[in-house]
């Protein structure tokens, strides 16, 4: 088997296991990466390193959080934060109190924890759905847990940082209350239908991973989950150059609302 037809067998078999479908993310950059794991882990192919994962669910959960790159932080981009909290989110309650938002692809969960403060700041938290989904198991229960290291708490405002975390140690704890306010699920964005009437869906950073046709394909996705009016956060290197295909307009930098 030569080294091409190795990883596409890898792919075909990730596939068949998981349903995470590698052929829609940027090859270069996913093959170079997952070699690096392959290689650290010392499997000299794909093929056998693909056996070894479907036998060991740690190394499985290694591979997804290779693949996802969960590096989050609180506030992340600060100033993006601050427009959807003094501006968008005011006026998502002006129109009605009980809010739907969702944070696709949330990692480790500071996305969601974030908007769960701006939120509860707002008195909005109690009457919100909010929904936090990722692919990755691993993610999703360090998500769950809400233990976060020094580095992830460098941007959070700091009479949040005072009001929504307990610090022990070299970590800080999440709020139970927070907690409380957000449903984390396992969702995979390729594959799976989403649902709708979203007033807010924040999906950053994540982006950048995929081919073109899978973000033109997820972009459309996205719109239809979104009611007539409501926004879609993105990251800051994944502005849509061309949103009036999907249905959206451009609202500020990295916002986008869906037309009414």
């Amino acid at each position: 088997m030569t080294e091409d037809q190795d990883f596409l067998f890898f792919i075909k078999k990730v596939k068949d296991h998981t349903s995470i479908d590698l052929s829609q993310y940027k090859e270069a950059q996913m093959k170079r990466r997952l070699t690096t794991l392959r290689m650290k882990k010392g499997y000299a192919t794909f093929a056998a390193f693909f056996e070894a994962m479907a036998k060991d669910k740690e190394l499985l959960y290694e591979f997804l959080d290779r693949m996802t790159i969960n590096v989050s932080e609180f506030w992340r981009n600060p100033n993006r934060w601050q427009v959807l909290e003094q501006t968008f989110i005011p006026d998502m309650l002006r129109k009605s109190k009980r809010l739907k938002c969702w944070s696709a692809a949330c990692s480790t969960g500071e996305e969601p924890y974030t908007l769960a403060m701006i939120l509860d700041q707002l008195n909005a938290l109690q009457d919100a759905h909010l929904l936090a989904t990722d692919i990755d198991d691993g993610a999703l229960a360090k998500a769950k847990k809400g233990i976060y290291s020094d580095r992830s708490v460098k941007d959070v405002p700091s009479h949040y940082l005072a009001k929504y975390y307990k610090r022990e140690q070299a970590t800080f704890l999440i709020s139970e209350e927070l907690k409380k306010g957000i449903r984390f699920q396992k969702q995979n964005l390729l594959t799976d239908s989403f649902d709708t009437q979203f007033d807010l869906i924040i999906c950053r950073n994540v982006m950048i991973y995929f081919t073109e046709e899978a973000k033109h394909e997820l972009y459309h996705k996205f719109a239809k989950a979104l009611k007539p009016g409501a926004i879609l956060f993105v990251g800051s290197t994944e502005q849509i150059f061309s949103p009036g295909q999907y249905g959206l307009e451009t609202a500020e930098t990295f916002f986008y609302r869906k037309k009414e």
